[in-house]
């Protein structure tokens, strides 16, 4: 499903070029729960622009369901997060005084589906995302942190993407509020949905099926977790 071939991404700074990556290449299959972690300047959030379509590689390829993604414009690049990838931040991103469903119903608003349409995927979504129903209602800005970041799971899953993309989803969460939202991203693994964690943090990490663990750019360990 991804397919990261030997990637490198070098930024210039104006005085000098800074790598940032420098040849990364790894597989992930349709299903698996995957974490990327390393410490801050290890080059995950640079990977994870780069999964996400966010930005492009300076060299290399990456594949998504085929599809090589490296060198694509960003009117393309728009298209693939619109089509095939679900994110879900670390700061919620909820529209603030919207409705529940609303804020999950969204996305489906720029692909021109019906109103009442939009609403039975929308609800689909929230249940899959283990949201309370008769929360469905409620101002975004009524909620809990736990159950924000359930939104935007839901948010995430609206589309029927091929990948969820969830960068540091419990950092602005407890610890007993993070290990539910991760329990959630467990039990959309076990439903077939492929997921990337990214992280800094082992525990957080441990929760995934694997874990690739990248410094200065270049990975250092890619290992399978048994749970």
């Amino acid at each position: 499903m991804i397919e990261i071939k030997n990637i490198t991404k070098t930024y210039n700074t104006g005085e000098m070029d800074f790598q940032a990556l420098k040849g990364v290449s790894f597989t992930i299959k349709e299903g698996e729960f995957v974490a990327i972690m390393g410490p801050s300047g290890s080059g995950k959030s640079t990977l994870m622009n780069i999964v996400g379509a966010l930005d492009t590689p300076s060299s290399g390829q990456y594949l998504l369901d085929g599809k090589d993604v490296s060198s694509l414009s960003e009117s393309e690049l728009a298209k693939i997060r619109k089509e095939k990838i679900g994110f879900v931040f670390q700061s919620f991103n909820l529209l603030k005084r919207t409705t529940v469903i609303r804020n999950v119903a969204l996305p489906l608003l720029y692909t021109g589906m019906p109103k009442d349409q939009r609403l039975v995927r929308a609800k689909e979504a929230l249940a899959s995302s283990g949201f309370e129903e008769d929360h469905y209602y409620h101002l975004s800005n009524q909620l809990s942190g736990g159950q924000m970041q359930r939104v935007a799971i839901a948010r995430a899953l609206v589309n029927n993407p091929s990948l969820i993309l969830a960068d540091e989803p419990t950092g602005n969460l407890d610890t007993k509020t993070g290990e539910k939202v991760l329990e959630t991203f467990t039990r959309l693994n076990d439903k077939g949905h492929t997921i990337v964690l990214i992280t800094h943090e082992y525990d957080v990490a441990m929760h995934a099926n694997r874990i690739i663990t990248i410094r200065d750019g270049l990975i250092e360990k890619d290992e399978n977790i048994k749970h």
